[in-house]
This record gives C-alpha cells, structure tokens and sequence, in this order.
C-alpha cells in the first residue's frame, strides 16, 4: 500500500542499459520515441530492470518533450502530456520506449486517476519521467511538434528559447568602457548600476569574458539571451539606454564564425563607426549629393555636375572679358613665361617705394636699386640703413660728397655691412652732406 514511505523512481532496464552502452561505443544515436502508462492492476508496482513491458499498460503516445535536465546533465527528462478526452484509468507506472519499441526505463508513480469528460470531469495531464544515464551525448533530443500535444509551459518556454537566439538582443542600461570586475553593485559609465540590471561588459582584459551580464550582489552571470553558444552569435547587436559617454549607441558584436562562449574572444563594435558625422564630415571614397539648379546661391553642396554646369558663367578662354575682381595664383619669384601676372606679382617684381630720404626701385631681373642721403660729422662715420632689406644680399654701395664746386669736393668712402645696412666714412674738417647708391637682389 502507498504511504508516506513509499518510494518512487526511474531506471533503465536492462535492455535500455545495453542500448546506451552500445550508443556510447559505437557513437551510435539512440532515439527515444514513446511512453506509455498503465494501472499495474491495481498493484503497487516497484520497477524492475528486467522488465521488458507494463504490468497493464493502457495507453502510449509519442513523447512531448525530451531534454536534458539544466540542473544535471546526466538526467534526462521525457514527457508526455494526456488530453482531457483520454482516461478513465489509474496511472501507476510509466514506462519509456525507444525507435525499436523496446521498453528502455521504466518508473512508479503516486496513483492518479484521469478521468474522461463523459465522467463529469476532464483535465489535461502531464506525465514525466526523470531517469540518469552515464552520458546523454548520443541519445537523439528532439521531438516531432507535428504529433504531440504542448504545456504552456512548453510553448513559452520554446518561444523565450527561440527568441533568445536572434541576434537583436533586449537593450542593455548601460555598458562598460573599461576592464571592470564582474561582481557586486558598482558605477559604469557614470551609471550606478542596480541588482539585476542588463550590462553589455565588452572592455575585459581577456576579451573571452566579454558579453551581456546581469549585475548582481556577488558574481555577475551572462543573461538567460546571451548564456550558450546557441544565443551568441556573429552579428550580435544590443541598445545602450545610459551612460556618460555611450548612452543611446548601439553595439555590434564583430567576432567571425564558431563561438565557442567563454573560450572566444568576443569584439563588440559601435554601429556607426566608419559612418561621417552629421557635423563636420570628414568624406571617404566618392560620395554624391543632390544637383543644385543653374544659378543656386545658397549653403547647398557644389556637386561636381553643377560646376560644370555653371560653366558658361566663365569667360572665354580666347580674349575674356574679366568682371568684379579676379584673382589667379601668384606665380613663383622669377617666374617668366604666359603665366598670368597678379598684381603681388607685379608688386613683388616691380615695386617703386620714394620717400624724402631716398627709395628703391625691383627691376624685371631680381635686381634691386637703391639710393638715399645722408649726413656725417667731421673725420666721422655713419651707419646707414637701407631703406629695404635685400632679400638675399647687398652687391656694391657707392657714395659721393655734396659739393658746390670742384674745390670743395672732400673725399669719403663707403662698404656694406649686411642686406640691411652700410657704412661711410668721411675726411673733411666740417660735418656734410653726401649721397649714396647701392644695387642688391
């Protein structure tokens, strides 16, 4: 009789023990297809390896689900669910069958009555059965959805599941701009960062720890979205709600081919890199914009089209007729040819500055005069400053004393000092006045 010390567990029989033997050393898949359930005759049923059958089996129907316990990888978990118009039967024992429709594992279970809706009352039942095997490898999980029945818990499951592995992920409050350690309640981008919140961790110093986490008191773990292999993939791409500096970005996850999580590195990328800002674009390649209409003057871009459009704007190459204010490249010093001569080009070659101490005067061949007076005292000297610098270097200087006749002449001499400057030298008893000429270039 069941009591409260009554046991209830799975095993596999000793066919089913075979079976996975064999699938382990040959690699060989082992599917399990079916279970069936029945009322043991009204017996308390202790399952038996060398059963090959149910005591009174009275119904089997193709699995809903098989899986893999998340908590323990070497339990298997097979379900089966029993609409509302199938019953009016005890369920004692379950019983698991595979592809050759032998009996692999076999279960007891608390009596429980399915009664059927002509009875009054109808309900959808689940049956399951949690059975250990030494490795799970090469058993087939997989179920054809186009012959079994489904919990709710199973459809939201799936859908959550399927959900989990596209590439678009749920967004993230903020992300990391540096190598942070992955436990505790910390700042992140000027963002405290609460219990529970989604952080997109891409600056790890080992770029395998990289991910989306769920911030936590202790140890940080990846998001259910993001935890396996299945849910990370090239392409990967989450929002940035928060932050200092990454507030409203969006990542990229650039890692190529296989992912293999926590043993690859992963690379996040900002979306819009390699894209020109609005302000202060900096183009690449050969960008295009729309073509202004003939005559425009106004912000929009001169597309190359509307340049040469415009043109019939331009003078004739023969015999143009120049309006406003032209201007052209000032050609190089001592340039000659048909280049056009600017006016700092003609500045430049041939300049004529006179002043009341004296002038100089740019000829055509680089060459430069100068000339001025000046005074000097008694057995004296003077230096003398030209009045431009040579650019390049002070060739001769020659002065001469200011004299009314030939008997008053006095002698006196000059030299160069630098492009800037002479000196004169005079041998007279009076102060006087003399004159000066100097050529440079």
């Amino acid at each position: 009789m069941i009591d409260a010390n009554s046991q209830f567990f799975a095993i596999l029989t000793n066919v089913g023990k075979a079976k996975q033997a064999n699938a382990d050393a040959l690699g060989i898949p082992w599917k399990l297809t079916e279970m069936g359930v029945g009322d043991a005759n009204g017996t308390d049923p202790i399952p038996s390896e060398s059963q090959t059958r149910l005591i009174n089996e009275w119904r089997r129907r193709p699995l809903n689900q098989l899986k893999i316990d998340p908590v323990n990888s070497a339990v298997i978990i097979a379900e089966q669910i029993i609409p509302a118009d199938e019953g009016g039967h005890w369920i004692r024992e379950i019983g698991l069958y595979d592809a050759d429709g032998d009996l692999v594992a076999v279960a007891n279970c608390a009596p429980s009555f399915k009664p059927v809706l002509s009875q009054g009352s109808g309900r959808t039942q689940i049956v399951r059965m949690n059975f250990m095997v030494k490795s799970a490898g090469n058993i087939t999980l997989k179920i054809d959805p186009a012959i079994v029945l489904a919990t709710r818990d199973y459809v939201d499951t799936r859908i959550q599941d399927e959900l989990y592995r596209l590439d678009s992920k749920q967004s993230v409050l903020v992300a990391t701009t540096s190598n942070i350690a992955l436990t505790g309640v910390q700042v992140i981008d000027g963002v405290s960062v609460p219990v529970g919140a989604r952080v997109l961790v891409k600056n790890q110093a080992v770029a395998k720890d990289n991910g989306i986490y769920i911030a936590a008191a202790q140890g940080w773990a990846r998001a259910p979205d993001a935890d396996n292999n299945d849910k990370v993939t090239s392409a990967l791409v989450v929002s940035v709600e928060q932050g200092v500096t990454l507030a409203d970005t969006r990542w990229q996850l650039v890692t190529d081919g296989m992912i293999i999580l926590g043993t690859t590195a992963l690379i996040f990328q900002d979306v819009m890199q390699g894209y020109a800002p609005i302000r202060s674009p900096a183009f690449l390649d050969i960008p295009t914009a729309p073509t202004a209409a003939p005559g425009t003057n106004t912000g929009q871009l001169a597309t190359t089209a509307f340049v040469a459009a415009a043109g019939a704007l331009k003078a004739n190459i023969a015999s143009p007729a120049f309006t406003g204010t032209p201007t052209a490249t000032i050609p190089a010093t001592g340039v000659r040819g048909n280049a056009i001569a600017t006016m700092q080009k003609f500045a430049d070659e041939f300049f004529m500055s006179v002043s009341g101490s004296g002038g100089y005067q740019k000829l055509p061949s680089g060459l430069i005069v100068q000339w001025g007076a000046a005074t000097v005292a008694a057995y004296g000297g003077t230096t003398v400053v030209f009045p431009t610098t040579f650019p390049n270097e002070g060739l001769c200087v020659v002065a001469s004393d200011q004299a009314s006749s030939q008997a008053a002449v006095e002698p006196i001499g000059a030299q160069i000092i630098d492009k800037s400057a002479f000196q004169a030298w005079y041998k007279s008893v009076t102060a006087g006045t003399f004159y000066w000429i100097a050529i440079g270039y």
